[in-house]
């Protein structure tokens, strides 16, 4: 029986290929001619002879520290307005506005990036505020959902003890709740961070700034040998992140 359901759904997976070529009406003949693989050729070697010119590398520079900025101010903003939602969202203040915290988070986190950075262009116009809103409206809704159910998983008896002595709703969670929930959220917004720097790249391709625009506008006029430059910068800030990233948990999340 399960190999008569494994030949079938193989069946039906070959089935759908097929119908998508047929649908797409992609010509594969045409693909690979002659012509074609000698542009392709072409365009790619193109690529293989970056910009390395003086003015064009301050720019690409200033774009960086641009897409940079985007990506830790967006989270940032994310980070403060997620822990803020996530306190209702995890039934710190009743059922009511959980429910409606959950709601929210669940808007913001469900919107793509692309989709928030294209509303936010009408909102703030073109360039990196478009994009800061963009990626810290999206990272709010992830880092609240992750927040809340950290808060639901930490113990409350501590928090309970500073109440019980007499210590305000604000200070039994700093004291007794935070330092037990710090490493965890720290691990989730460097995660996140790292995240937001690769979609800062990509968000202006939506006119919301930073590299991204630079390689849009570099794609759209053909200019391939600064369209090479700027992908490996991109490539370079996302290592330089991830390694930064990655020396911050084991020097505070491990610790």
């Amino acid at each position: 029986m399960n190999r008569l359901l494994n030949l079938v759904l193989i069946l039906g997976i070959g089935a759908a290929v097929i119908a998508s070529f047929s649908y797409l009406g992609i010509d594969l003949d045409a693909l690979g001619s002659h012509d074609n693989l000698k542009q392709m050729g072409a365009y790619a070697l193109r690529f293989l002879s970056p910009d390395l010119s003086a003015t064009h590398l301050q720019a690409i520079g200033r774009g960086a520290m641009e897409t940079l900025a985007m990506s830790a101010l967006g989270t940032l903003l994310a980070a403060v307005f997620g822990l803020l939602l996530a306190l209702p969202a995890a039934g710190r203040f009743g059922g009511w506005l959980q429910a409606a915290a959950r709601l929210l988070l669940n808007g913001l986190r469900a919107i793509p990036e692309l989709v928030w950075a294209a509303l936010m262009v009408f909102a703030a116009g073109l360039g990196p505020n478009a994009g800061t809103l963009a990626l810290a409206m999206h990272t709010t809704g992830v880092l609240g959902r992750l927040f809340a159910e950290a808060l639901e998983n930490t113990p409350a008896e501590p928090a309970q003890a500073i109440r019980l002595q007499g210590g305000n709703v604000v200070w039994a969670f700093c004291y007794g709740t935070l330092p037990n929930l710090f490493p965890q959220l720290l691990a989730y917004i460097l995660y996140r961070w790292e995240n937001n720097i690769r979609m800062a790249s990509v968000l202006g391709f939506v006119g919301a700034g930073g590299l991204g625009q630079m390689l849009y506008v570099s794609l759209s006029l053909f200019q391939e040998a600064r369209a090479s430059t700027i992908i490996l910068a991109m490539l370079l800030l996302v290592f330089a992140v991830d390694g930064l990233s990655s020396w911050s948990r084991q020097r505070w999340v491990k610790a």
